[in-house]
């Protein structure tokens, strides 16, 4: 119990450190549209790509793209970053390819740094030479950077995938309860459920209830995007289909997203877990790839069963948080 509270704990800091860089930081919100894009194109493609067309599917040639998007999320994540604050993307990809091997978060704070670092540099250094300096600073600088970032990064990702498998050790409805809706509030923040449950290699039932509660806490996320008017119907038609497309809105508004996304994912794991869907491949906990993983795995009826109690669970848990919010005049941070 005591390792899963410190997951807990650690998740909400995590969050919480999150939503204030976006509010807070110098170009934070520019930063996390950077890395919310980074995440889609490399975890998204390896869900759909390496998961689905090439486990499920059996097309290695699907397979071998995903597996190599997968692998790049960190120098995405340093390249789209510091493109969205304004480095120059000459300076960017230096960043970027310095930042191979590393994950996505370790390559959005060497992004983030690098783009300060390089933008006083530049302008310290005659032209001419200018360019070669400064992609050379970029690239030692970016790689130093995530170096130091990953031990860290690291050992919060343990700590929260600790907490997740002592969840696992419960009865089946608790267990579909705390589970779903913790991976629904991680799969609505940058650090991403499909990156977490693919690097914990998620298997059986502990992955169904994940799969199974991103899908149906996206209609959670959707119904407080239309309630409180986050953005317009094509933002929330996005946070319905992948939420990590929204962060910059997310962080912005962390309360009633994360609250619905918890209590979507949660009513949506009870459903998982009393049905028993398991998911036996890891790095599927998104909306699309929850739809149609578990059809892999379980009888295509009970699999039905599943999703519609989720969307429907996932509409509870938007309903609540909406009505309640707009109740108290929730007036909502626009995101840039």
């Amino acid at each position: 119990m005591l390792k899963f509270l410190e997951g807990v704990i650690a998740l909400l800091a995590v969050i919480s450190s999150f939503s204030l860089f976006s509010m807070k930081c110098p170009s934070g919100e520019k930063a996390m549209s950077g890395v919310a894009n980074a995440a889609v194109c490399t975890f998204l493609v390896e869900a759909l790509f390496k998961y689905i067309l090439g486990d499920f599917c059996g097309i290695e040639f699907f397979g071998t793209v995903g597996s190599l998007a997968g692998s790049m999320s960190g120098p995405a994540a340093a390249l789209l970053v510091g493109i969205s604050m304004g480095t120059d993307p000459i300076f960017a990809t230096a960043s970027a390819v310095a930042t191979s091997g590393f994950g996505i978060l370790p390559g959005f704070i060497a992004g983030y740094c690098i783009h300060f670092v390089i933008c006083k540099v530049e302008k310290k250094i005659p032209s001419g030479i200018d360019t070669i300096c400064c992609a050379l600073i970029a690239a030692a600088g970016s790689y130093g950077i995530a170096a130091i970032a990953n031990p860290f990064v690291t050992k919060m990702l343990v700590i929260i995938g600790t907490a997740i498998e002592e969840a696992t050790k419960v009865s089946p409805v608790w267990m579909g309860f705390i589970l779903g809706g913790m991976m629904k509030v991680i799969c609505t923040s940058p650090l991403s459920s499909m990156a977490l449950t693919a690097m914990l290699n998620l298997t059986g039932l502990p992955m169904g209830i994940s799969a199974i509660a991103c899908f149906g806490g996206a209609f959670s996320n959707f119904i407080v995007f239309r309630t409180l008017n986050m953005g317009t119907k094509a933002n929330a038609t996005a946070v319905l289909l992948e939420p990590l497309t929204q962060a910059n809105i997310i962080t912005a508004n962390p309360v009633p997203v994360y609250l619905s996304s918890f209590l979507g994912g949660a009513f949506s794991g009870i459903g998982a877990a009393i049905l028993n869907i398991v998911d036996n491949a890891p790095g599927t906990a998104s909306p699309i790839p929850g739809l149609l993983a578990p059809f892999a795995f379980n009888p295509p009826g009970t699999v039905i069963i599943a999703l519609i109690f989720a969307a429907g669970a996932g509409c509870l848990g938007g309903w609540l948080v909406g009505s309640l919010f707009k109740r108290m005049n929730y007036k909502v941070v626009v995101a840039l």
